[in-house]
């Protein structure tokens, strides 16, 4: 479990082929200070565990479907990635609770520069627009932000988006400092939205519900049905 703060900004080193995956290094001299094998560690939003490590470096695997639905798919040395340990329980929660279990990619629309700050415009998939609100929260990239503007359910071009507004030492202390209109970034909804949204599938159809008898279904005066 992770908080969306980014602890500091590593290096990929190495990338191998195993299997059907990948094993990468990390150059992450501050994560891996107190790291031990197992560990979680969140690499610009995704959870890997730690499989091997050194002085300022650990090594993970990535797996196919990870690969697949994350911008670690073609993965190289030298890629800039944003690092946080996993939290601890007595730790405060200064962003938001991140599993590090990214829901796809979405890709950088717009960079509008501010006095002091940059707004991003991000579009994501259909199937995860519903799961972002205006002033709630997400992860991008590992980052915790908080939604500044989301596109109407129905978008008249039909691009679905959200924006975030970054204020300096985001731009400084991340990887978001440097993104580009194109870039591809991953994406991890609020996990009580995604809680709330599968509830909701289990919820019969209300035309689906027996009719109610009339004296049940008329309200009484002063009260409510």
């Amino acid at each position: 479990m992770f908080t969306g703060i980014v602890e500091e900004i590593g290096q990929v080193t190495a990338v191998e082929a195993s299997g059907d995956g990948v094993r990468v290094t990390v150059r992450a001299p501050k994560a891996v200070s107190d790291a031990a094998h197992g560990d979680s560690i969140s690499v610009s939003g995704v959870c890997l565990t730690v499989v091997d490590q050194g002085g300022d470096w650990f090594t993970a695997d990535v797996m196919r479907q990870t690969l697949d639905m994350s911008t670690l798919q073609g993965v190289s040395a030298g890629r800039p990635v944003n690092l946080e340990r996993a939290t601890v329980a007595h730790g405060r929660l200064g962003g938001h609770i991140v599993q590090g279990h990214i829901d796809g990619t979405g890709e950088l629309l717009e960079v509008r520069p501010g006095a002091e700050w940059r707004v991003l415009r991000v579009g994501l998939p259909a199937a995860l627009a519903p799961l972002v609100v205006d002033k709630g929260s997400i992860a991008v990239d590992g980052v915790s932000l908080t939604v500044s503007a989301a596109s109407p359910a129905v978008p008249p071009d039909g691009v679905h988006w959200f924006e975030v507004s970054l204020i300096p030492e985001t731009l400084e202390a991340t990887t978001l400092g440097a993104r580009q209109p194109g870039d591809r970034v991953n994406l991890e909804t609020d996990i009580l939205a995604r809680h709330v949204q599968r509830l909701l599938a289990f919820t019969p159809a209300a035309s689906a519900a027996p009719d109610l008898p009339a004296a049940a279904a008329a309200p009484t005066e002063g009260g409510s049905a």
